[in-house]
């Protein structure tokens, strides 16, 4: 660990953030490989003659800033870690950076389920680094989860991230389009989740330099209209549900009407768009029959 006094590191943070940047992914940048936690940070102003301990030196972090500002490459993949929840993620550009906005996704399960004990069985569709999957398995231990990805180096990723996060072994991993691996549990599933490419292909090419040139394409176009890899999943998803079985997608802040005619076509009931903490419909949610 390398020492420094409060009042050279704060004199630093200052110069730092002068030069751009958001303050949150500056305090992913010193969390991940400063070793300075968020309650850490917060502290600072409150002793500020005291000192300071780093797992690595201000040039090496400044280093990598520098790096994010300039080239727009995104912190966590630069850190390789990401904070989702309560969670600490390992992430690369083989995965989607899991955004705190998908983190509903468990308190909409919450809503639904509440604290119930009792054995169920879900699944996500395109997990991704695993976060929502490692978060159900990590809130309901009795519960039998299932996490499907196309792309075997991001389930390889989430694979990881689940045996660093938990010590159980409620949660297995496929690989495979959607529903493909899913074929030995139709008829199975209490809820299916899936946070899919929705983005529509006019609003893709606007995307962010961050966005856009660092993260998958395929984590995140969804066609023309955005909703090509939705309506697959809907409209399977009746042959893997049990009756009653409950379905949660994340959809583009604008298709969330769209998703429920797409529910209701398909035999859903029980739909509900939920808004994410701005205040859009960023969630739809049904039953079947």
């Amino acid at each position: 660990m390398l020492s420094i006094s409060v009042k050279e590191f704060l004199y630093w943070k200052k110069k730092q953030l002068s030069k751009g940047g958001d303050h949150q992914s500056f305090t992913v940048l010193l969390d991940c490989i400063g070793g300075i936690s968020n309650i850490d940070f917060n502290l600072l102003s409150i002793n500020p003659e005291g000192i300071l301990y780093l797992k690595k030196n201000l040039e090496y972090l400044e280093s990598i800033w520098e790096e994010h500002l300039f080239n727009s490459t995104p912190i966590q993949y630069l850190c390789g870690i990401t904070f989702w929840r309560d969670l600490r993620l390992r992430v690369t550009d083989k995965v989607l950076i899991p955004r705190s906005e998908t983190e509903l996704i468990i308190d909409i399960v919450f809503k639904i389920f509440g604290k119930q004990s009792q054995k169920l069985l879900f699944a996500e569709l395109g997990t991704g680094s695993g976060a929502i999957s490692i978060a159900l398995a990590l809130a309901y231990p009795l519960w039998d989860g299932i996490a499907t990805d196309i792309d075997q180096d991001a389930l390889d990723i989430a694979t990881q991230n689940y045996i660093n996060c938990s010590k159980q072994t409620n949660l297995k991993f496929y690989c495979g389009d959607w529903w493909h691996p899913l074929e030995n549990f139709k008829g199975k599933l209490d809820l299916a989740i899936s946070n899919p490419p929705y983005i529509p292909k006019d609003t893709y090419e606007k995307l962010s330099k961050e966005v856009k040139n660092f993260e998958p394409e395929i984590a995140l176009l969804g066609g023309e209209d955005g909703l090509k890899h939705i309506k697959e999943i809907i409209q399977k998803a009746p042959f893997f549900l049990k009756e009653k079985g409950w379905i949660i997608l994340e959809n583009h802040f604008d298709q969330g009407e769209k998703v429920k005619q797409l529910l209701i076509k398909n035999k859903f009931t029980s739909i509900e768009i939920v808004n994410d903490l701005s205040g859009v419909g960023r969630f739809t949610i049904g039953r079947y029959k």
